[in-house]
């Protein structure tokens, strides 16, 4: 819900912190800012949870402690009730409230208790001293550096930039203190590497589907506990369909959004079951030539990610969230996450169990860098705040009870979710395969066109402070057979690809586009009488 920036040290220049609050102006609709001695501290806040008392930097009634804060803690009613007897009257009715207190009530323990997608900054105004943390996922990024004996936060790298010095990034799920002269001392709170090994296995079918079940429709509900419209990302498949499905029933004051192109399979999926939920549906249709350079600039800018196949999705992304901010909407759901936890690609199921588990848990420890920043980016951008319902930590280490017989079975992905919401699933969704939309739009290979110049654009912004980009991980690990170690030592040889790898990813794109314009022209010259040519796309090169 928010972009934060502080500054914490000898002498920060006013100045120079205002020109890096800039950078972050679209997370917000208002900015809020607090100056004193050794400390500046900024907020673009995106009013969701108690709009008008919720204001940041947010002080502690003795005014010792200040913060930072960006998401939402979907429990702070309970943890509200928990804190009562030694919080004194309450402020507000703000989740910015409750992390504040639980934090001077609990120390570092309190970010323990929180169930949410957050990051925050805590100053100690006596000593000088920060303290950071981040949701266990990554959902909500946190990114630091270090110059002129100060220590300067960001919720994005863009905005640590000017800065010049390098950029960190605070993992998932880690916390810790940055102490006046040093650097921040990180350690992990939830262990991503070990998700679900201290619970007993789910083998059997019924009860899996039952607890798969109840896990997503708790994770949607609190995710949709506000007065605010909601709006859902759909795609037309199977985790955005079940998405929407549930938010209907939780929160009718709902509406849709889908990009695609005109022909795409995804918008003729989405307006049919928008129409039979009676849900409003809003379509954002896009075609491969709208994809230009300056298109490809906006996306490297706004995401900021690292991988090429990253900064494609991002491409559609953009104007999908351009479109959510302009009607008004300040908060919806998305899907993503549901086939890193339940089997959505076929590396999975091309592997013996052992392998697949390491997979799985590689795949979801590196989304905050991938899919997650993605989404992050191009939402928060446009000032809109998208919460991922698959995430959540309880949901995640259910997934990871799960065997991967049944996750996919009988050649079906994510078969164990399909089963678990069989009733309420329309047919045509149920048994609808996965099909990535950026390809089959053609907008990927429309794309491609501009790859040979995404590394070049990254660093003209400034973001090889933080790292530089490099080949896609999924790629190479398909060509090394899903040997996840072989893969990483391969990344680690070499990090981008080589001017002939670009070479042919170039000419394939190059073919595609020129077959894709020979079909347009020739469809233009088809007699209204005649019947419909065949719109099929061309898989990619």
């Amino acid at each position: 819900m928010c972009g934060i920036v502080l500054a914490a040290g000898p002498d920060p220049d006013r100045a120079e912190f205002q020109h890096l609050m800039e950078y972050l102006a679209g997370r917000g609709e208002v900015e809020e800012m607090l100056a004193e001695d050794g400390l500046l501290a900024g907020v673009h806040r995106l009013r969701i949870v108690d709009r008008q008392r919720a204001v940041q930097p947010w002080r502690s009634r003795d005014g010792r402690l200040v913060l930072c804060y960006n998401g939402e803690v979907f429990n702070h009613r309970q943890l509200r009730a928990e804190l009562a007897a030694g919080c004194g009257p309450a402020r507000s009715e703000s989740d910015t409230e409750v992390v504040l207190e639980a934090f001077r009530q609990w120390g570092p323990e309190a970010v323990g208790r929180f169930r949410g997608e957050f990051a925050f900054a805590i100053a100690e105004r006596d000593t000088g001293d920060v303290y950071l943390a981040r949701d266990p996922l990554g959902v909500k990024p946190l990114y630091w550096s270090r110059a002129r004996g100060r220590l300067y936060v960001a919720s994005e790298a863009k905005a640590l930039v000017p800065v010049g010095a390098a950029i960190r990034e605070v993992p998932p799920g880690h916390h810790g203190w940055s102490r006046r002269q040093g650097e921040p001392v990180l350690s992990p709170y939830a262990d991503l590497n070990r998700l679900g090994e201290s619970q007993p296995r789910v083998d059997d079918p019924d009860e899996a589907a039952k607890l798969v079940r109840a896990a997503i429709e708790d994770s949607i509900r609190v995710r949709v506990d506000t007065d605010l419209t909601v709006g859902v990302i759909l795609s037309g498949g199977l985790d955005s369909s079940l998405t929407l499905l549930t938010v209907r029933e939780a929160h009718p004051d709902c509406v849709a959004f889908t990009v695609g192109t005109p022909d795409s399979p995804d918008l003729a999926y989405a307006r049919r079951l928008t129409a039979e939920l009676d849900v409003p549906h809003e379509v954002i249709e896009l075609r491969p030539r709208d994809v230009r350079a300056e298109e490809i600039r906006e996306a490297i800018r706004m995401a900021e990610l690292t991988e090429y196949g990253d900064i494609i999705n991002a491409v559609v992304s953009v104007p999908l969230f351009r479109r959510v901010h302009e009607t008004g909407v300040k908060v919806v759901l998305t899907g993503d996450g549901s086939d890193e936890l339940f089997g959505g690609y076929p590396m999975y199921h091309e592997v013996g169990p052992a392998s697949a588990r390491r997979l799985f848990l590689h795949k979801i420890a590196n989304l905050y860098r991938t899919e997650l920043q993605r989404v992050d980016r191009t939402s928060m951008g446009q000032g809109v705040e998208a919460r991922v319902p698959f995430l959540d930590l309880a949901l995640v280490e259910l997934a990871m009870r799960l065997p991967v017989e049944l996750k996919v079975r009988d050649g079906q992905e994510k078969w164990i979710v399909r089963q678990a919401f069989a009733d309420v699933l329309p047919d045509y969704i149920r048994t609808r395969p996965k099909n990535p939309m950026s390809y089959s739009t053609g907008l990927h290979d429309r794309a491609r066109l501009y790859k040979p110049r995404f590394a070049r654009l990254h660093r003209e912004m400034g973001y090889d402070l933080l790292e530089p980009i490099r080949r896609d991980f999924d790629s190479v690990l398909m060509k090394c057979g899903n040997d996840l170690d072989r893969a990483l030592g391969q990344i680690a040889a070499r990090q981008d690809y080589t001017l002939l790898e670009h070479a042919r990813d170039l000419a394939g794109a190059l073919r595609w586009n020129a077959r894709a314009m020979m079909r347009r022209k020739a469809m233009a010259t088809v007699p209204p009488s005649a019947p419909p040519a065949d719109r099929t796309v061309e898989p990619s090169v």
